[in-house]
């Protein structure tokens, strides 16, 4: 038990690692479920670094996911980390020790304020710095789409972030309304895949979203002017649009393979028009985590 501890603390330490170079994808999720578990289990550790621990465990899934490992696979592993977990007294020496050794691992991870998510083909950028007066992205990502530009993400100054959409239109247009499309999981259990789209052997985002029938929608509750530091890069103007707070753990629950889509509605003389762009899901849960996972 203390050599599986041991490799969770090591896992903790690369939490800033953009690749897992020295550990199988299983094996890494493992040792992190280990520590997140011996933290539920024993209330080993702050608020703050059960976030970072969540992280890390986040992470992982994610990049066993990418590598193939089946869903149901990982979690299996978790409930072997769970039960393993459960045999070990929480004043036991093994679990001190881990302990003590994950917080002083904390130290410097707590003090990092930006961490990149790579994913297939779009990364997620986390920045945990605040301002008392204008909105900020706390975490993003940037994709080019038809006729336009899209920064998505979570946004907002010093306190909760909402998930907007900031989108620009150099040719012009002004879209009245967004809606956040994803698949439905009560409707469609797994990620689609569409991999007979591939280039180069990465799946097009758009080939990553489910048939439009296993979805469901989050509409924009709020539009604006966007602010500029809000702006994609080398945009003068644009239009931002905030949905519904539910959407972000929705999204968090998603498969990282996959995708969703950002439909931009306009209005014209033969009815409305849609331009949509698309999110990679990748480690956004692990970004989430990130945000709250520092020291006050």
């Amino acid at each position: 038990m203390h050599r599986r501890f041991a490799f969770a603390v090591g896992a903790l330490l690369a939490l800033a690692a953009p690749a897992l170079a020295q550990a199988t994808a299983v094996d890494a999720f493992y040792e992190r479920a280990v520590m997140t578990a011996a933290d539920q289990r024993c209330r080993l550790f702050t608020p703050e670094l059960a976030s970072a621990l969540q992280a890390a465990e986040a992470q992982a899934r994610g990049a066993a996911l990418r590598s193939g490992v089946a869903r149901a696979t990982l979690s299996q592993v978790e409930q072997r980390a769970d039960a393993k977990v459960a045999t070990v007294p929480c004043n036991s020496g093994d679990i001190a020790t881990a302990a003590s050794r994950v917080r002083a691992a904390f130290d410097a991870y707590a003090k990092l304020v930006r961490m990149s998510y790579p994913g297939d083909i779009a990364d997620w950028t986390a920045d945990r710095s605040t301002s008392r007066r204008v909105a900020i992205w706390k975490l993003s990502q940037t994709d080019a789409f038809n006729g336009g530009t899209l920064v998505f993400g979570l946004a907002g100054e010093d306190g909760p972030s909402a998930v907007v959409a900031v989108a620009s239109f150099p040719a012009g247009g002004q879209p009245y309304a967004a809606r956040l499309v994803m698949r439905d999981p009560s409707l469609a259990p797994e990620a689609f895949i569409n991999a007979l789209g591939s280039h180069g052997g990465k799946t097009p985002l758009a080939d990553r979203t489910p048939p439009r029938s296993a979805t469901r929608a989050f509409m924009a509750e709020a539009r604006s002017a966007a602010d500029p530091t809000l702006l994609p890069r080398g945009a003068r103007s644009g239009v931002a649009f905030r949905f519904p707070r539910a959407a972000a753990q929705a999204l968090a629950s998603l498969d990282p393979r996959e995708a969703v889509a950002v439909d931009f509605l306009f209005s014209g003389p033969r009815g409305d028009t849609v331009r949509t762009a698309y999110v990679e899901v990748g480690d956004f849960a692990a970004g989430r985590f990130f945000l709250t996972a520092s020291q006050r």
